[in-house]
Protein backbone atom coordinates (compact mmCIF):
# COMPACT_ATOMS: atom_id res chain seq x y z
CA UNK A 1 0.00 0.00 0.00
CA UNK A 2 2.83 2.36 0.93
CA UNK A 3 4.57 1.49 -2.33
CA UNK A 4 1.46 2.40 -4.32
CA UNK A 5 1.15 5.68 -2.40
CA UNK A 6 4.75 6.59 -3.17
CA UNK A 7 4.23 5.87 -6.87
CA UNK A 8 1.07 8.01 -6.85
CA UNK A 9 2.93 10.89 -5.21
CA UNK A 10 5.73 10.66 -7.78
CA UNK A 11 3.21 10.70 -10.64
CA UNK A 12 1.37 13.65 -9.07
CA UNK A 13 4.62 15.58 -8.67
CA UNK A 14 5.52 14.88 -12.30
CA UNK A 15 2.14 16.13 -13.49
CA UNK A 16 2.40 19.32 -11.40
CA UNK A 17 5.93 19.96 -12.71
CA UNK A 18 4.81 19.42 -16.31
CA UNK A 19 1.86 21.79 -15.88
CA UNK A 20 4.10 24.48 -14.35
CA UNK A 21 6.58 24.18 -17.21
CA UNK A 22 3.74 24.34 -19.75
CA UNK A 23 2.29 27.48 -18.12
CA UNK A 24 5.74 29.06 -18.08
CA UNK A 25 6.21 28.28 -21.76
CA UNK A 26 2.80 29.70 -22.67
CA UNK A 27 3.55 32.83 -20.65
CA UNK A 28 6.83 33.33 -22.53
CA UNK A 29 5.07 32.84 -25.88
CA UNK A 30 2.39 35.33 -24.84
CA UNK A 31 5.02 37.92 -23.90
CA UNK A 32 6.89 37.32 -27.18
CA UNK A 33 3.68 37.82 -29.18
CA UNK A 34 2.79 41.15 -27.56
CA UNK A 35 2.90 44.16 -29.87
CA UNK A 36 6.08 46.17 -29.83
CA UNK A 37 5.78 49.41 -27.87
CA UNK A 38 7.28 52.34 -29.78
CA UNK A 39 8.72 55.25 -27.83
CA UNK A 40 6.70 58.46 -28.18
CA UNK A 41 9.52 60.35 -29.91
CA UNK A 42 8.89 62.37 -33.09
CA UNK A 43 11.41 63.57 -35.67
CA UNK A 44 11.05 64.92 -39.19
CA UNK A 45 11.10 62.09 -41.71
CA UNK A 46 13.57 64.00 -43.88
CA UNK A 47 16.10 63.75 -41.05
CA UNK A 48 16.17 59.95 -41.31
CA UNK A 49 18.73 58.22 -43.50
CA UNK A 50 17.97 54.88 -45.15
CA UNK A 51 20.72 52.29 -45.51
CA UNK A 52 19.47 50.44 -48.59
CA UNK A 53 21.73 47.44 -48.09
CA UNK A 54 20.47 46.85 -44.56
CA UNK A 55 16.92 48.08 -44.99
CA UNK A 56 17.40 50.15 -41.83
CA UNK A 57 16.58 53.79 -41.09
CA UNK A 58 19.05 55.83 -39.06
CA UNK A 59 18.74 59.05 -37.07
CA UNK A 60 22.02 60.70 -36.12
CA UNK A 61 23.92 57.49 -36.95
CA UNK A 62 21.70 55.42 -34.64
CA UNK A 63 18.98 52.91 -35.53
CA UNK A 64 15.82 54.95 -35.13
CA UNK A 65 13.02 54.08 -32.71
CA UNK A 66 10.09 56.46 -32.59
CA UNK A 67 7.84 58.23 -35.09
CA UNK A 68 8.83 60.05 -38.27
CA UNK A 69 6.50 62.85 -39.37
CA UNK A 70 5.97 65.08 -42.39
CA UNK A 71 3.77 68.16 -42.71
CA UNK A 72 1.81 69.86 -45.47
CA UNK A 73 2.72 73.39 -46.55
CA UNK A 74 -0.18 74.69 -44.45
CA UNK A 75 1.44 73.15 -41.36
CA UNK A 76 -1.05 70.31 -40.91
CA UNK A 77 0.23 66.79 -40.34
CA UNK A 78 0.78 64.88 -43.56
CA UNK A 79 2.38 61.60 -42.47
CA UNK A 80 3.29 59.72 -39.30
CA UNK A 81 5.18 56.40 -39.42
CA UNK A 82 6.39 54.25 -36.54
CA UNK A 83 9.92 52.77 -36.41
CA UNK A 84 11.55 50.25 -34.11
CA UNK A 85 15.28 49.51 -34.24
CA UNK A 86 15.54 51.10 -37.66
CA UNK A 87 12.59 49.39 -39.32
CA UNK A 88 9.03 50.50 -40.00
CA UNK A 89 6.84 49.08 -37.28
CA UNK A 90 3.26 49.49 -36.16
CA UNK A 91 0.72 51.99 -37.48
CA UNK A 92 1.50 54.35 -40.36
CA UNK A 93 -0.91 57.15 -41.30
CA UNK A 94 -1.21 59.71 -44.10
CA UNK A 95 -3.58 62.70 -44.08
CA UNK A 96 -4.95 65.06 -46.72
CA UNK A 97 -4.13 68.76 -46.30
CA UNK A 98 -7.65 69.28 -44.90
CA UNK A 99 -6.94 66.90 -42.01
CA UNK A 100 -8.97 63.97 -43.31
CA UNK A 101 -7.24 60.61 -42.98
CA UNK A 102 -6.03 59.30 -46.36
CA UNK A 103 -4.26 56.00 -45.54
CA UNK A 104 -3.89 53.82 -42.47
CA UNK A 105 -1.56 50.83 -42.73
CA UNK A 106 0.49 48.58 -40.45
CA UNK A 107 4.10 47.43 -40.66
CA UNK A 108 6.21 44.68 -39.19
CA UNK A 109 9.93 45.10 -39.90
CA UNK A 110 9.33 47.16 -43.08
CA UNK A 111 6.65 44.81 -44.43
CA UNK A 112 2.96 45.61 -44.68
CA UNK A 113 0.82 43.44 -42.39
CA UNK A 114 -2.77 43.31 -41.13
CA UNK A 115 -5.38 45.85 -42.22
CA UNK A 116 -4.87 48.50 -44.90
CA UNK A 117 -7.42 51.27 -45.43
CA UNK A 118 -7.58 54.30 -47.72
CA UNK A 119 -10.11 57.13 -47.95
CA UNK A 120 -11.18 59.71 -50.52
CA UNK A 121 -10.65 63.37 -49.59
CA UNK A 122 -14.36 63.63 -48.77
CA UNK A 123 -13.91 61.06 -45.99
CA UNK A 124 -15.55 58.16 -47.85
CA UNK A 125 -13.74 54.83 -47.59
CA UNK A 126 -11.87 54.16 -50.87
CA UNK A 127 -10.30 50.76 -50.25
CA UNK A 128 -9.87 48.10 -47.60
CA UNK A 129 -7.53 45.11 -47.68
CA UNK A 130 -5.34 42.85 -45.59
CA UNK A 131 -1.63 42.09 -45.82
CA UNK A 132 0.45 39.16 -44.65
CA UNK A 133 4.22 39.44 -44.76
CA UNK A 134 4.09 42.28 -47.30
CA UNK A 135 1.58 40.64 -49.66
CA UNK A 136 -2.12 41.16 -50.18
CA UNK A 137 -4.00 38.29 -48.59
CA UNK A 138 -7.75 37.93 -48.31
CA UNK A 139 -10.47 40.20 -49.66
CA UNK A 140 -9.59 43.56 -51.21
CA UNK A 141 -12.54 45.93 -51.64
CA UNK A 142 -12.63 49.31 -53.39
CA UNK A 143 -15.32 51.99 -53.60
CA UNK A 144 -15.97 55.08 -55.70
CA UNK A 145 -15.88 58.44 -53.92
CA UNK A 146 -19.68 58.24 -53.69
CA UNK A 147 -19.42 55.10 -51.57
CA UNK A 148 -20.61 52.88 -54.39
CA UNK A 149 -18.84 49.53 -54.76
CA UNK A 150 -16.10 49.49 -57.41
CA UNK A 151 -14.06 46.26 -57.05
CA UNK A 152 -13.89 43.10 -55.00
CA UNK A 153 -10.85 40.85 -55.29
CA UNK A 154 -9.87 37.66 -53.50
CA UNK A 155 -6.15 37.10 -53.06
CA UNK A 156 -3.80 34.54 -51.56
CA UNK A 157 -0.20 35.63 -50.94
CA UNK A 158 -0.49 38.49 -53.42
CA UNK A 159 -2.07 36.43 -56.21
CA UNK A 160 -5.67 36.38 -57.34
CA UNK A 161 -7.49 33.29 -56.13
CA UNK A 162 -11.26 32.99 -56.27
CA UNK A 163 -13.95 35.38 -57.51
CA UNK A 164 -12.84 38.75 -58.95
CA UNK A 165 -15.43 41.43 -59.76
CA UNK A 166 -15.65 45.10 -60.79
CA UNK A 167 -18.52 47.50 -61.45
CA UNK A 168 -18.97 50.71 -63.44
CA UNK A 169 -20.29 53.82 -61.71
CA UNK A 170 -23.74 53.03 -63.09
CA UNK A 171 -23.69 49.71 -61.25
CA UNK A 172 -23.04 47.54 -64.31
CA UNK A 173 -20.95 44.46 -63.58
CA UNK A 174 -18.27 44.31 -66.28
CA UNK A 175 -15.56 42.15 -64.69
CA UNK A 176 -16.63 38.79 -63.32
CA UNK A 177 -14.24 35.86 -63.32
CA UNK A 178 -12.73 33.24 -61.08
CA UNK A 179 -9.00 32.76 -60.68
CA UNK A 180 -7.97 29.25 -59.76
CA UNK A 181 -4.41 27.90 -59.70
CA UNK A 182 -3.24 30.49 -62.22
CA UNK A 183 -6.15 29.92 -64.61
CA UNK A 184 -9.03 32.29 -65.38
CA UNK A 185 -12.67 31.24 -65.74
CA UNK A 186 -15.25 33.82 -66.81
CA UNK A 187 -15.39 37.40 -68.11
CA UNK A 188 -11.95 38.94 -67.71
CA UNK A 189 -11.15 42.56 -68.47
CA UNK A 190 -7.37 43.12 -68.46
CA UNK A 191 -7.00 41.61 -64.99
CA UNK A 192 -8.84 44.52 -63.34
CA UNK A 193 -6.27 46.97 -64.70
CA UNK A 194 -8.49 49.62 -66.26
CA UNK A 195 -9.43 53.26 -66.38
CA UNK A 196 -12.83 54.82 -66.95
CA UNK A 197 -13.63 57.67 -69.33
CA UNK A 198 -17.29 58.74 -69.55
CA UNK A 199 -18.43 55.27 -68.48
CA UNK A 200 -16.32 53.68 -71.23
CA UNK A 201 -13.68 51.17 -70.28
CA UNK A 202 -10.12 52.10 -71.26
CA UNK A 203 -7.83 49.12 -70.79
CA UNK A 204 -4.23 49.46 -69.68
CA UNK A 205 -1.40 47.00 -70.15
CA UNK A 206 -0.07 45.04 -67.17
Amino acid sequence: MKKITKISLVLLASIVLFCCEKKSQLKKESIANEKTVIANIEVLKDSLVLNGNEGNWYYKDQLFTGYAVKCHKNGSLRQKVGFYNGKKMGVAKIWFHNGILKVESHYNKNKLVDSYKAWWNNGVLASEANYENGKLHGIETKWYETGQLSKVRNLVNGKEQGLQQAWLRNGTLYVNYEAKNGRIFGMRRANLCYQLADEKVVYTKN
